[in-house]
């Protein structure tokens, strides 16, 4: 077996419904024992796209997880991360598609999808639809992915200009999305990793009111505080309006951390991440209008939103510093009718969605 370096990986979590929509139709989770993070905005009706989102977000963090396990099992260790985030994708697209088909109530129901997935050393993106990933990079931010939109397709024809992309009556209108077709071709590509990169993942509700000139200012001067940056990403969203959900993933790489003994396959290395979490309550941002938000769980849980527990895959225990955090999201989820999991259940991975 060959050796590699862990990469010491810094993440935070931030939705917010903002302040004209009623619903939170973005999902958000993560399985950082695999350095795995998952970003969806739900497109559709009232309700659907809550569901499309969430939908994608939990089985592409299961299907994946359950992916990587069993190239550990094989004898050789290969293992494909692009082939895999491709797979996953076409089958999540199949099982929105039809579910959409046998429900009225579901009718049209479909999803942006971002992923970043740190694997090998490397970082591996895929993505449909306009959900953005950004990394920044000695001060320089870059967008990483290109929009899968109607706005997108006339700026690379040379019909508009980025500011007038910014205010195009059909802006949202995406081109390619999770459950919107019976077929879907995502994107996939990886980069090279340094230390000190940050990756940022956000929806289209940050895009839509920060340029990004705005959005690589607050990053930067939050380099190390991603928390903090977290914070004002969506803050600021909020302050220009909110006509979205906005929601954020920032991950800093600090850096490689010890060696381990690593499966060395044809495609990359498997490798376990080493991951500080971030995540700390603070004063319950304002509720939407007339949303019927629980402010208690937006203040239990302001970095997370409102935490589901994803059960198929477990953050090491010694990642979560502030137990205490962990059960006041736990305690900000469930209703008080339902069983309430104990806080070592809660070393896992963590959706984000706000009712």
């Amino acid at each position: 077996m060959a050796a590699t370096n862990e990469l010491a990986l810094r993440f935070a979590l931030k939705s917010h419904p903002g302040k004209v929509r009623p619903l939170n139709e973005d999902s958000l989770g993560a399985d950082p024992n695999i350095g795995l993070f998952v970003l969806a905005d739900g497109l559709g009706g009232y309700n659907a796209g809550e569901v499309a989102s969430t939908m994608a977000v939990s089985s592409l963090l299961s299907g994946l997880g359950a992916d990587l396990e069993l190239a550990h099992s094989n004898e050789d260790g290969s293992f494909d991360p692009s082939r895999a985030l491709h797979d996953a994708l076409v089958r999540m697209n199949d099982e929105i598609f039809r579910a959409a088909l046998n429900s009225t109530v579901y009718e049209g129901m479909a999803t942006t999808v971002v992923i970043a997935w740190f694997l090998g050393g490397r970082l591996w993106v895929a993505h449909a639809g306009d959900s953005r990933l950004y990394r920044v990079r000695n001060g320089a931010m870059q967008q990483i992915t290109k929009d899968h939109s109607f706005s997108q397709e006339l700026l690379d024809a040379g019909m508009i200009s980025e500011d007038e992309a910014r205010v195009l009556p059909a802006k949202n209108l995406v081109t390619r999305a999770v459950g919107a077709s019976p077929a879907l071709e995502p994107e996939v590509h990886d980069y090279d990793l340094v230390a000190g990169d940050i990756i940022l993942m956000c929806s289209d509700g940050l895009t839509e009111m920060v340029s990004n000139a705005g959005i690589g200012a607050m990053v930067g001067a939050n380099d190390g505080d991603i928390a903090q940056a977290a914070r004002q990403l969506v803050d600021s969203a909020n302050d220009a309006g909110g006509r979205d959900n906005t929601s954020v993933i920032l991950v800093r790489v600090d850096g490689n951390f010890g060696e381990m003994a690593a499966v060395q396959g044809p495609a990359t290395q498997v490798q376990v991440v080493q991951v500080v979490a971030v995540a700390e309550p603070d004063a319950a941002p304002e509720a939407a209008p007339d949303a019927g938000a629980d402010v208690a769980a937006d203040a239990a849980a302001d970095l997370v939103a409102q935490a589901l527990v994803h059960e198929s895959t477990h953050l090491a225990t010694d990642a979560v510093t502030e137990e205490g955090i962990v059960a006041a999201m736990i305690a900000a989820t469930f209703a008080d009718d339902e069983p309430a999991p104990a806080p070592a259940e809660t070393a896992s991975a963590m959706l984000s969605r706000v009712p």
